[in-house]
């Protein structure tokens, strides 16, 4: 869109200056790299050329001459190279690849994608600019890290895009293309806490394990601290921290589940996670100081949640609780609902979470009903829960995660009763 105080003549000037912007935000970092051979004015240069080829190209009817364009700027950057080769041995390979980058932006302002060529042009900044702690991430990746990353690209690359959308079996209810998706959700979210907690290792101390651990796998968070606090109190109070906060973490999970896959039902669901998040926090808090938990963190071994017989468990798991749910309210209304919930939410709070936005989307249930059924699961799983730390690492261990526990829950009754009223 171009703004109307400008003459005729010069209606395309933004087009020209949001070019020029980009191509002096990405010059300004190579020209602090000795070894680039372009810098400032050469970045600026690149996409003025590509504006002003765009703009010949559109008047004239040529648009080969945008190829030509794109040619002759990548041309000029391998010829500089190989003319007078860096000190270091720097290949330029980097400063070529920014350079048609940048002339590509310029081709972008042109044709009025301004937006969408900022991003770029700020994303491919910043690509350029941390680079030494790029580089330190892939270092800290090991191999099966790598392979986490390439399964999840399988998962939401190839096998979802190939997936029907359309619903199948009693109800409509199961839509291969759906059920996928939540397995993607899930599997993302699980990934990026996977990968940080790879990336910043588990020296950095419980209060980061038990969040990071929590956003992979509260279970499995809960159940190996609780084999390590086993006749060890101090390790034991260590553990503690960590089960509380990791299963707090989990409400900050359901919100971002909940969000993203519905904004009715976030704005109802959110006050209530909010308050039995703050009561937990303020509990985790009062341990922490009490408890002053000391020593070395026990390792945490979690497997890879992309993993592709993991994708298919919980495929299959959410659409048994999808398909239950469906059946159970059909036949005996809520109640049947909640059933499954407090049934299902005992191991894996994510399935009857996803399952009930499903249903809910589906104009089944009422997003009363869809909200209860969420904070029902969340209060059984914190009863699962407390009962397996009480069973693996004995009552000492256990009375003071199910205070801790036992906070977020009484937070999240008292805020699904405030919203009642």
């Amino acid at each position: 869109m171009n703004p109307d105080w400008l003459p005729p003549d010069l209606n395309v000037l933004p087009r020209y200056l949001a070019a020029l912007a980009l191509g002096l935000l990405m010059g300004l970092e190579r020209e602090r790299n000795p070894a680039a051979k372009a810098g400032l004015r050469t970045f600026a240069l690149t996409a003025l050329f590509a504006v002003m080829a765009s703009h010949i190209a559109d008047k004239t009817g040529s648009p080969w001459m945008i190829a030509v364009g794109l040619l002759l700027s990548g041309s000029m950057m391998v010829a500089a190279y190989a003319r007078q080769p860096t000190e270091s041995g720097d290949p330029g390979t980097t400063t070529v690849g920014a350079v048609l980058v940048c002339y590509g932006l310029g081709v972008l302002c042109w044709f009025n994608e301004l937006q969408l060529a900022a991003m770029l042009g700020i994303g491919a900044t910043i690509l350029l600019y941390f680079k030494a702690e790029l580089r330190g991430i892939s270092q800290a990746l090991a191999r099966r890290d790598l392979i986490s990353i390439l399964q999840f690209a399988v998962l939401s690359l190839i096998v979802l895009p190939l997936l029907p959308n359309q619903g199948y079996g009693p109800y409509g209810a199961l839509n291969p293309h759906q059920i996928w998706w939540m397995v993607v959700l899930i599997s993302g979210i699980s990934l990026a806490g996977y990968a940080t907690l790879r990336i910043v290792g588990q020296s950095r101390g419980a209060v980061l394990i038990g969040l990071l651990g929590g956003i992979v796998s509260s279970t499995a968070t809960t159940l190996t601290f609780s084999r390590h606090g086993k006749g060890n109190e101090a390790v034991g109070r260590l553990a503690v921290v960590v089960i509380v906060l990791a299963n707090l973490v989990v409400l900050v999970r359901l919100s971002v589940l909940v969000g993203v896959l519905s904004l009715e039902a976030f704005a109802k669901l959110a006050p209530i996670l909010a308050t039995g998040l703050a009561t937990g926090t303020l509990a985790a808090w009062y341990g922490l100081h009490k408890l002053k938990p000391t020593g070395e963190t026990p390792e945490l071994i979690l497997s890879n949640p992309t993993e592709i017989r993991a994708a298919l468990t919980f495929g299959a798991l959410y659409a048994a609780v999808l398909l239950s749910s469906a059946w159970l309210s059909d036949q005996v209304g809520t109640r049947g609902l909640y059933a499954v919930a407090a049934v299902s939410g005992l191991t894996d709070v994510d399935a009857i979470t996803l399952s009930s936005l499903r249903l809910f989307s589906l104009k089944s249930i009422t997003v009363d009903e869809t909200v209860f059924a969420i904070v029902l699961a969340y209060i059984a799983n914190l009863g699962f829960k407390s009962a397996l730390v009480w069973a693996i690492g004995g009552w000492n261990m256990a009375r003071h995660a199910i205070a801790g526990m036992g906070a977020a829950g009484g937070g999240l009754i008292i805020g699904w009763l405030l919203m009642r009223l």
